[in-house]
């Protein structure tokens, strides 16, 4: 116990130390800087700081794959270690945005960063935040596998709300922003399959203003055979050129320095689109060639999902309530497991009708919210010929809360594995083998 308080108030002075011995390691993300605090006060070396640190090495394999845009609100307990991880897909140019909001009602500190998978399979950090109503914007660079982390502080507890959203990296070229103006896409084959459509068509009427997506510079205002009237830009610190092509007039002019929502020109149908309806060709070159410039500017953001599970039952034990429950698991190698009938879980998470729940042996996965229910006493079980102890979890080497005489009768609540969850009459709750 004398150890426990020791360490707690340990580890509360890392968390508010701002100067003194530790000013030296204030380099790298927040994350970094707290577990480089725990390595050198020594808390590495204690069964805390260790799990504390694997942890936060085991949530890239544990990451959810979830499809954005996704939101979840969970609840971080002082006496677990726990984080949570979120694994997805971006293309390039598109702007992830990531906000949590952090509630509790005591110093609670939840470390937000934010990775990409290289194609060796490591993780690569980008971006990082942390503290309450925390945020971070990341335009993505490539098409690819992205990750975000959540881990608190140690000896620490409150609920989050993560809320993950994908939107355009650039604003819209038109003044009037519909999806629907956008009627041909990258890669359609054109001139009977000779050569691919290298940026969209957006259509409207004729002599619409065509605007700059960015701050940036003109770079270039000329004529060709397929574009027609054409006028390039140069976002600020980007490292590709925004073509518009197809205008009816040129406002532009070259080395000009155009603000957002300048206008560069107005739409026509110049070029090889003299028989088709005013539209502009809006397109993206790298250096490496042309990209799709959808994800760019697409004016689509779907809106994030609500959760309909029961948010109150976060950090309670609830049962399965099913004679077999499908699970799925974070873990994409073997990605689902079976949950039994009266199985005794934890809520951790709650993201649209699911609940991400542990299992007592501290495996995790994601349940319908709608097949758990409270732990209210199923039946009662007589202790006969011997006296048996109640343990803190389902294991014969777990520690003992109570020895239950012969002749004591307990309220079964739920099983798990050879041992059944049991209260007393004096509210007494742990496990009884089942043998």
């Amino acid at each position: 116990m004398r150890l426990s308080i020791f360490l707690l108030i340990y580890i509360v002075c890392l968390s508010a130390c701002k100067s003194g011995p530790f000013s030296l390691l204030k380099s790298g993300s927040p994350h970094e800087q707290y577990e480089n605090r725990l390595i050198s006060s020594g808390l590495d070396k204690n069964s805390m700081g260790k799990r504390w640190i694997a942890k936060s090495k085991s949530l890239f394999d544990e990451a959810k794959q979830v499809k954005i845009p996704y939101k979840e609100t969970g609840y971080f307990a002082a006496d677990q270690i726990e984080g949570a991880a979120f694994r997805f897909s971006l293309e390039r140019g598109q702007l992830l945005a990531a906000n949590l909001n952090v509630q509790s009602l005591n110093s609670f500190t939840i470390y937000m960063d934010f990775w990409e998978q290289k194609d060796n399979g490591e993780f690569k950090k980008l971006a990082f935040a942390d503290s309450t109503g925390a945020s971070l914007q990341w335009e993505a660079k490539r098409n690819g596998v992205y990750l975000v982390r959540l881990q608190p502080e140690l000896l620490s507890s409150g609920s989050y709300t993560l809320d993950l959203t994908i939107g355009a990296s650039l604003a819209f070229p038109l003044k009037n922003t519909s999806r629907k103006q956008i009627q041909s896409f990258f890669g359609v084959g054109r001139d009977n399959g000779t050569r691919r459509h290298e940026g969209v068509d957006i259509f409207s009427g004729f002599k619409t203003p065509v605007l700059a997506v960015a701050e940036g510079t003109v770079t270039r205002v000329n004529e060709n055979n397929l574009g027609g009237r054409v006028v390039w830009l140069r976002p600020e610190g980007k490292d590709y050129s925004v073509y518009y092509a197809h205008l009816e007039k040129q406002i532009a002019v070259e080395g000009m320095r155009v603000a957002l929502g300048d206008t560069l020109g107005l739409m026509g149908n110049t070029g090889n689109a003299k028989t088709t309806p005013p539209h502009l060709h809006f397109g993206i070159y790298t250096s490496g060639g042309a990209v799709d410039p959808l994800p760019f500017i697409d004016p689509q953001v779907l809106p994030v999902p609500k959760i309909t599970a029961d948010i109150t039952k976060l950090n309670t034990t609830l049962r399965a309530i099913s004679k077999t429950i499908k699970v799925t698991q974070d873990q994409q190698t073997d990605p689902t497991f079976n949950l039994e009938r009266h199985t005794i879980v934890r809520v951790l998470a709650a993201s649209a009708n699911d609940y991400k729940i542990a299992l007592p042996n501290g495996k995790t996965g994601y349940v319908n919210a709608k097949l758990l229910t409270e732990t209210k006493p199923l039946n009662t079980r007589k202790i006969t010929t011997n006296p048996q102890n109640l343990y803190d979890s389902p294991n014969l080497a777990a520690g003992i809360k109570a020895s239950l005489p012969v002749g004591q009768v307990v309220k079964v609540l739920g099983n798990f594995d050879d041992f059944e969850l049991v209260a007393t009459a004096e509210e007494v709750v742990g496990w009884l083998s089942a043998k």
